[in-house]
């Protein structure tokens, strides 16, 4: 390069600052580049910067999984090469091979506590029925009972007696 072209090159960087690289692009189509590391025009020294261009341009439709794995640890600076296809389908086969024996040794799981629980080794699980908060006035009841009322004149402890409560000690 000739040192025109070089001078041309600085000053183009030192005004407008690097233009992004294209590093690649994964599955779904989205475009992944960055920004090298390089001078302002104040003499400070900016980071490199990666970011991707993606297909769908309405962010609040993208879900999680929309970007590999691999990518997003790129763009965050997790690793420092940008991954290749072969490496992310690799990835993914073995995913899905991890999610297979996942569901089978779930499964074995479920069979083997069935055996264990017909033969009586082990107790079953206590399932519990919530009928109501602790704080609800009646538990099960048609209607709320009633709360007591006192003064302070005529109240004397434990002289207030829960209503029908002759009828649950005869339980």
């Amino acid at each position: 390069m000739s040192r025109a072209w070089q001078a041309l090159r600085a000053l183009r960087l030192r005004l407008l600052g690097p233009t992004k690289e294209f590093v690649g692009t994964d599955q779904f189509g989205n475009k992944y580049y960055r920004v090298p590391k390089h001078e302002s025009r104040a003499g400070q020294m900016i980071p490199e910067r990666r970011f991707v261009e993606a297909v769908n341009q309405q962010h609040y439709l993208y879900e999680m999984g929309d970007f590999p794995v691999e990518w997003e640890a790129w763009i965050r600076k997790k690793r420092n090469d940008p991954p290749t296809i072969e490496e992310i389908l690799r990835n993914e086969s073995y995913r899905e091979e991890m999610k297979q024996k996942i569901k089978d040794v779930a499964e074995k799981d479920k069979l083997l506590q069935a055996k264990e629980y017909e033969a009586g080794l082990v107790a079953e699980p206590v399932r519990t029925h919530v009928k109501g908060h602790a704080s609800a006035p009646y538990y099960g009841k048609q209607k709320p009972s009633q709360d007591p009322t006192s003064t302070a004149n005529t109240f004397q402890p434990g002289s207030w007696m829960p209503p029908d409560s002759s009828s649950s000690q005869n339980k």
